[in-house]
């Protein structure tokens, strides 16, 4: 991943991720015990469906370290197999 994340933030900071995914309700406890393997913390996702139900938006705050923390944590979010965007 090649990403600019270095040029534009000062790290650490606090990044919104907002990831799509099915309409499941394991969705945010995936989400979560991913993100407490790569960057321990106390999340309070905030879920809203899409208009016909089928996928769900999880939007968390995370405080990321670097670049290629940031970079690790959008690669690993996106290998849970109920997500199907990381924003």
């Amino acid at each position: 991943m090649d990403t600019r994340f270095d040029e534009l933030l000062e790290f650490p900071c606090f990044q919104t991720f907002k990831v799509m995914g099915v309409a499941d309700e394991s969705l945010p406890d995936q989400i979560v015990s991913c993100l407490q393997e790569h960057a321990p913390g106390d999340y309070n996702p905030t879920v809203k469906p899409s208009s016909k139900g089928n996928y769900h938006s999880v939007s968390i705050s995370v405080k990321v370290t670097s670049k290629e923390h940031m970079e690790l944590i959008y690669t690993e979010l996106a290998k849970i197999e109920l997500v199907r965007y990381v924003l």
